[in-house]
């Protein structure tokens, strides 16, 4: 494991971020492994995550956390309908228990450990949730459907929310630089195999885990990562998310009752980064470097919220067909071809020209952009029984071509053409983001709640929405997080579940 020269010992870092943002001085540098043999990577990911106090946190952070709080559970409140979390739900011994935490868009109240893998998976079941790109996959569905029933249980505060929710959201990320691009590129969905330690991290803030149990629980969620790509487009993808969520909280509650696990389980010979990536495929100064400057959450790690509910690695190929549509108000029964060209990166699970079932065509390239150039939008109506199967649709995928593009450099670039029956020929290229945002351009306050409204309705009633939309947007403020998950079960009588 690489070692880097620490600037200040471990026990001062707390003090020091405080006091130097209260005074508007540059933050301290966070300290690196020292060099006794016994201070392991994750004992040292445990100081980090116990250093950052809530008025440390910068305005910039908060307002994307709270944006994040509203997205997810938006989409959370869409996916308990979906056949994913249902089926779930009907299997033996699952939810039999009650117990304090809600089943979100129900008006069921279960364990926590139950709650956190039935919301986890309906969180992911339409992959709307935001995305990250240092860490290659969904960073919020990690935090948000864990920390709510764990609130629930130990009686937190929406600050306590927020602290816990930057907390995972920079050990996620940080595991993610040191980790990535070879771990996304072997097969592994880092969304669950990364996002376990950002559940792990949260969790241990919200319940106030010593350094030591913190530790213990990141050594044993390193034995529970797993997720692989090969199950994109069927259900197992969501159930890695909400498998991970619930597994992350089982590892911090077994820890603090005293459970044990090797806390040298990352840098094992045997252990997550050599078996998981291999010899000279990861960075730990990279996991250790910086802490908080900047912040992860709502800066360095360009978070974005989706605008289309399909998988991110479309989403830039969707903007610019629609682009295109709108610009030269294209027809599309006069397309003759289509050569749809992002990053290399981005084709290995989208490159689907024949989806069968609505959860594939999320991960149809061909299919999203035949969509978009047809309707001009990708909405959620796209992904729901027939509508894969549109002759229109069908008949556009038939023209359409998809490769890596020869010259792009950033991974998140795309290149769109389009050729017409009379000989017209269009182009829409895009290096990479302008903004945040995996479509470009992060969502304004207005679309947030068109998002949010047209999720959540398929779960509460629409006259209820404006409440439980303002309550998360002023999360910071909540005395207790059981005031809020009382506005997101419906009323009796209703269709929910």
């Amino acid at each position: 494991m690489k070692i880097a020269p620490g600037a200040i010992m471990l026990g001062d870092l707390a003090a020091a971020v405080a006091v130097r943002s209260r005074e508007g001085l540059p933050m301290p540098a966070t300290p690196a492994a020292t060099t006794s043999a016994t201070t392991t990577l994750a004992r040292q990911l445990a100081h980090r995550i116990h250093a950052l106090r809530f008025e440390d946190i910068t305005q910039a952070a908060l307002d994307w956390a709270a944006s994040a709080f509203v997205d997810t559970v938006g989409v959370t409140l869409a996916g308990i309908r979906e056949d994913a979390p249902r089926i779930l739900l009907r299997v033996p011994g699952i939810a039999a228990a009650s117990g304090p935490a809600l089943i979100l868009g129900t008006s069921r109240r279960t364990s926590v450990l139950d709650a956190a893998l039935i919301n986890g998976v309906a969180s992911h079941a339409l992959d709307y949730d935001d995305v990250a790109g240092s860490m290659g996959g969904h960073p919020s569905v990690m935090l948000v459907p864990a920390l709510i029933p764990l609130a629930e249980m130990a009686a937190g505060s929406g600050r306590d929310l927020l602290l816990a929710y930057v907390v995972g959201f920079e050990t996620e990320c940080r595991i993610a630089r040191g980790v990535n691009f070879h771990h996304y590129d072997k097969g592994w969905h880092p969304t669950a195999t990364l996002g376990i330690f950002g559940t792990v991290a949260a969790a241990a803030s919200l319940l106030r885990l010593s350094i030591d149990q913190t530790a213990t629980a990141l050594g044993m969620a390193a034995s529970f990562a797993a997720g692989l790509k090969a199950n994109f487009g069927t259900m197992t993808k969501p159930l890695h998310v909400g498998h991970a969520i619930r597994d992350g909280v089982f590892a911090a509650l077994m820890a603090n009752q005293g459970f044990t696990a090797n806390q040298a389980a990352f840098e094992h010979k045997q252990g997550f980064l050599e078996v998981l990536n291999g010899p000279g495929s990861y960075d730990t100064d990279r996991i250790l470097d910086a802490w908080y400057q900047p912040f992860e959450c709502g800066g360095a790690a360009d978070p974005g919220l989706k605008p289309y509910p399909r998988c991110g690695s479309t989403h830039p190929s969707i903007g610019r067909a629609i682009e295109l549509a709108q610009r030269h108000d294209l027809d599309p029964a006069r397309i003759v071809r289509v050569s749809v060209m992002p990053h290399a990166r981005r084709l290995p699970h989208t490159d689907n020209p024949d989806p069968r079932t609505p959860l594939a065509a999320k991960f149809s390239m061909q299919y999203c952009v035949a969509r978009a150039l047809t309707d001009r939008s990708v909405k959620l109506s796209d992904f729901e029984a027939d509508a894969p199967f549109d002759p229109n649709v069908r008949r556009l995928m038939g023209c359409l071509n998809a490769r890596p593009h020869p010259d792009m450099a950033r991974d998140w670039g795309t290149e769109v053409i389009v050729e017409t029956a009379d000989g017209g020929r269009f182009a829409s290229r895009l290096d990479d983001y302008p903004s945040r945002g995996p479509a470009g351009d992060p969502m304004t306050h207005a679309e947030l709640w068109s998002k949010f409204s047209d999720c959540a309705e398929r779960s509460l009633p629409r006259s209820s929405l404006p409440a439980v939309f303002d309550s998360l947007m002023q999360i910071a403020s909540l005395a207790r997080v059981n005031d809020l998950t009382a506005l997101l079960q419906p009323s009796p009588g209703s269709r929910a579940a």
